[in-house]
């Protein structure tokens, strides 16, 4: 479990195909000091597990079913920095949300812009997770817990507005990212087990 709040950035060193499964080596950071084999690490928002640690790099796995939810967007892993965040420990202040890393789509950037000392970005959802936004709710992308400023539903799908604040374009890829670029969307973890729980009595 994670809250969205970026620690660190990293880029790829090397990728290895394997048999249905990538795996990817990344710089370590050097404020990543405690780590150990089979720590979880959301990398871009998704929660990988290390599988072989050295001083300078980090090794992870990814499976067939990530790879999959990944499609165009593991393109982006290259092109960009990856936004790190270390798994929650009980007892710690969460900041953002609470967040699974269990990736429920990737998002078409639409609009990415700077406004004043903020910088603007306005994405598609896609169909089978868009019930789970609403304004002021919260959301996940590549990792980072933002507040969703707007949320635009017509017949053909949904758009939502986030403003990301100068820490955040400081310490996170997002601003990088430009329309039609894509990345990583986790709805609110307890959005989704309240509508689910409640069914259509919740819509």
């Amino acid at each position: 479990m994670f809250s969205g709040i970026i620690q660190a950035q990293s880029k790829i060193i090397k990728s290895t195909p394997a048999r249905e499964s990538l795996r990817i080596d990344i710089a370590r950071p050097s404020s990543f000091k405690d780590l150990q084999i089979g720590d979880s690490i959301s990398t871009n928002g998704v929660c990988l597990t290390v599988e072989k640690l050295s001083t300078k790099t980090i090794r992870f796995c990814l499976g067939s079913e990530t790879l999959k939810v990944l499609s165009k967007q593991f393109v982006f892993w290259k092109k960009y920095p990856l936004n790190l965040e270390q798994s929650l420990q009980f007892g710690s202040r969460v900041h953002g949300h609470l967040v699974t890393g269990h990736v429920d789509a990737i998002s078409k950037v639409l609009k990415s812009y700077r406004q004043g000392d903020c910088w603007q970005m306005e994405l598609e959802v896609p169909t089978a997770i868009q019930k789970y936004f609403w304004k002021k709710g919260s959301v996940c992308l590549n990792g980072v817990s933002l507040t969703v400023n707007e949320v635009k539903r017509n017949k053909v799908g949904c758009r939502i507005e986030v403003c990301l604040i100068p820490e955040t374009i400081q310490s996170t890829n997002l601003a990088q990212y430009k329309p039609g670029d894509f990345v990583n969307i986790e709805a609110d973890y307890l959005a989704k087990a309240y509508i689910e729980s409640r069914g259509k009595e919740a819509l």
